[in-house]
């Protein structure tokens, strides 16, 4: 099996602050990674071109001013959406974490029924109304992309104030009755509906998380030193590498 090492566009913007572990991630699986802020991006959408790979690293974009991750969503609909159309055409992968997720779900890119680049689901605020920083157990839907070969249940960290998934009941219906839940919360912390975590659109190709695959890829990272545990958010990193073997 002959294998292509992706290049991988860690997308940048005033107030992204989790980039370099982003980074890091990819590089422990040999991609090559390139941090690239959306401006430049923007000056010249056929950059694009270039990776197989996009991610919307945590962070609070342009300090979540109007909305968390609003202002990084109207850059690209009105700026480059024609260039991140022809992305996701041409069968790349697209990863948003946390304010990553809240960029995609205001784009339309998640959960992009129908191919339709419009809002349909939001990241609200907390139900209890603070900023959350803290482990969470959650389960996992193994049959994408990005969790193949992942245990039934894992934990990540999560670092939001505006994580609580809300959608209509018939967009959570089509989500359910299309396998589109990717991870839910064991103990939900935040009020998500239907304790979700992360979701992926109809192409399988685009994943939209809130906790931080990136902050566990090394056991040092982990909490209880004394419990022997899988790095759970490596395999994200892995499996969208791995994609891209022929």
């Amino acid at each position: 099996m002959r294998k292509i090492t992706p290049n991988v566009l860690v997308l940048r913007t005033a107030g992204t602050n989790c980039d370099f572990e982003t980074d890091f991630a990819f590089q422990q699986e040999k991609a090559n990674v390139e941090k690239v802020h959306i401006n430049r991006i923007i000056e010249k959408p056929s950059l694009l071109k270039k990776y197989q790979i996009m991610v919307f690293p945590g962070g609070f974009s342009y300090g979540d001013y109007i909305s968390a991750g609003k202002i990084t969503a109207n850059q690209i609909l009105y700026k480059i959406r024609d260039a991140v159309e022809q992305f996701i055409k041409e069968k790349k992968l697209i990863i948003g974490i946390c304010n990553g997720f809240q960029i995609l779900v205001k784009t339309g890119l998640l959960p992009n029924f129908d191919g339709q680049m419009e809002q349909t689901t939001t990241l609200m605020d907390n139900d209890n109304g603070t900023f959350m920083c803290q482990w969470e157990k959650l389960r996992v839907n193994s049959n994408t992309i990005f969790t193949k070969n992942m245990p039934s249940e894992i934990e990540l960290p999560i670092a939001h104030a505006e994580g609580k998934f809300y959608a209509n009941e018939l967009i959570l219906k089509r989500l359910e009755n299309n396998n589109r839940v990717v991870f839910r919360y064991v103990n939900n912390p935040n009020g998500s509906l239907n304790d979700i975590a992360g979701i992926v659109d109809e192409t399988g190709q685009i994943l939209g998380m809130m906790p931080h695959p990136e902050r566990f890829v090394m056991k040092e990272q982990y909490y209880n030193k004394k419990k022997d545990v899988s790095t759970y958010g490596q395999f994200i990193f892995k499996n969208a590498v791995n994609y891209f073997a022929n």
